[in-house]
């Protein structure tokens, strides 16, 4: 019955990826001066292209780590592909981060924080390529 293991696999990893994409989003908000809920709740756009750009980068990341060859020729068990999950999560995390606060300090002509607090939409879909851009540097280094 491998296709029940399968599902059970496929459940897993939806399960572990929502947790770990609304980790990523919570401690993201850490950095930014604005609580994204009530941003959100408000239409601020800059902060829902900033948010996309967290789930999308963090969901590149997961995917990478979770086909890796290194991962299925190793034919690990359920729970170290978890582990190895978590841990490139946690640097992809570390890495946006990194990325935002970089670009926004080097960046003298306007404030990223300011500017996406605002609603600036243009702010928000910057920052949405910052994260997208090193979703696609790490999950190519991970594959």
């Amino acid at each position: 019955m491998e296709i029940l293991n399968d599902l059970f696999l496929v459940a897993v990893y939806s399960v572990a990826g929502i947790a770990l994409m609304m980790l990523g989003n919570f401690l993201i908000d850490l950095i930014v001066p604005c609580h994204f809920p009530t941003e959100i709740q408000k239409g601020n756009t800059a902060v829902g292209w900033f948010s996309a750009g967290s789930f999308i980068g963090i969901g590149t990341i997961l995917r990478a780590a979770i086909m890796s060859p290194a991962v299925q020729q190793a034919e690990e068990s359920l729970g170290a592909g978890l582990i190895n999950s978590i841990i490139y999560f946690a640097v992809g995390i570390v890495f946006f981060m990194v990325g935002y606060v970089l670009v926004n300090l080097f960046n003298k002509k306007y404030n990223l924080n300011e500017e996406i607090g605002k609603g600036n939409e243009a702010a928000g879909i910057m920052v949405f390529g910052i994260f997208i851009g090193l979703a696609i540097v790490i999950s190519g280094v991970i594959m």
